[in-house]
């Protein structure tokens, strides 16, 4: 990467999600936390269960980059490690705020694919006191799956769900099962791509961006898919995308104008083919600077940007669908309906 290119500490307390209000503590009610620490982003939130659902209480995002480097050092860097140290410094604090004695902590592929993993989750102990889970690539699709469900729309046979990441992307194809339309989505075929935005950007490059190295990164994605969508790709009819990352609520963002980034506007939406195409183009117009000025990216995303909407047209080019729905949702939203479910808060699906 060359000098633009270097993480800048960028957090986003997002705003709140799955019925918005914060409940006093005094409710009675316990509080559960859950971490996601990824390849590019830390991530919290904080709630207590609420009804068939749960309410958001507290939350934190911050990109720490840390898988920046590791697929030519095959290591997670020191000043990565130190960046992570400090997101989840702030986790804890919070956690320890709001009394969230029941946690899960999760780390994704950064630390799947980083030799020196298990370096990395003694010294996050030693320096925070938190246990991270690193969790393979079948049950960061299902969490995925759980926390986006709602999301589906109630008249479609069901979707393909798909989770841009910083080191890999997760594809699932959910069904409801025949001749029972108001069933819950079921867990189909799924799939675990090698690439993420920070991978593609680090080989393909993000920051000057031509139309050949984007359909280089398309087509790269693509290679990966292929068989994917050959087996599975064939009985759409009906369905529709549903996709979770920070490349799919930026581009929402950008197609709704936004003067800075709304969760409540982002969540749920609704977008056509027409809509992303477009969106796509205005971002390959800009400048790195452009991008970088922009509220709904930002300096943090500016280089990764476009990598994401790579695989977003790979994903869009080997299921032909006409609508994608937009989810500020998923692995945190998983990881509390799974223990609350646990606990007898939310019922069983």
């Amino acid at each position: 990467m060359t000098e633009h290119a270097q993480p800048r500490v960028f957090e986003r307390r997002s705003n709140l999600v799955a019925g918005e209000a914060q409940p006093s503590q005094a409710s009675g009610l316990p509080a559960y936390a859950a971490i996601d620490l990824g390849t590019n982003n830390c991530r919290l939130l904080i709630a207590r269960p609420s009804g068939d659902s749960f309410r958001v209480v507290d939350s934190f995002s911050r990109i720490i980059r840390l898988g920046e480097g590791i697929v030519s050092s095959g290591r997670i860097s020191e000043a990565a490690i130190e960046r992570a140290v400090g997101a989840l410094s702030v986790c804890r604090d919070k956690m320890d705020a709001r009394s969230a004695h029941r946690r899960r902590t999760i780390a994704t592929e950064a630390c799947r694919a980083a030799d020196n993993s298990d370096e990395f989750l003694s010294r996050i102990r030693e320096k925070t006191g938190i246990e991270l889970e690193i969790i393979d690539r079948e049950t960061e699709s299902t969490l995925a799956s759980i926390g986006c469900t709602p999301l589906l729309d109630e008249r479609a046979r069901g979707v393909i769900l798909f989770d841009i990441g910083g080191g890999s992307t997760e594809v699932v194809k959910l069904m409801r099962p025949d001749g029972e339309p108001d069933a819950p989505p079921v867990k189909g075929p799924w799939i675990s791509l090698p690439v993420g935005v920070v991978t593609l950007a680090e080989h393909f490059g993000g920051i000057d961006v031509t139309r050949e190295s984007y359909a280089a990164m398309v087509g790269e994605v693509a290679r990966h898919l292929a068989p994917f969508a050959a087996a599975h790709g064939d009985d759409i009819d009906g369905m529709h995308l549903l996709g979770t990352s920070g490349t799919v609520t930026t581009v929402a963002g950008l197609h709704l104008g936004l003067v800075r980034y709304d969760r409540r506007r982002v969540d749920g939406l609704w977008m056509n083919n027409q809509d992303i195409t477009a969106a796509v183009e205005r971002l390959m117009s800009m400048t790195y600077r452009q991008r970088a000025d922009n509220a709904c990216i930002g300096t943090e995303r500016a280089d990764l940007v476009l990598a994401g909407c790579a695989i977003l047209d790979a994903i869009r080019d080997a299921f032909p669908v006409s609508r994608l729905r937009v989810a500020d949702r998923g692995l945190r939203e998983g990881m509390l309906v799974e223990m609350m479910r646990e606990d007898g808060y939310i019922p069983a699906a």
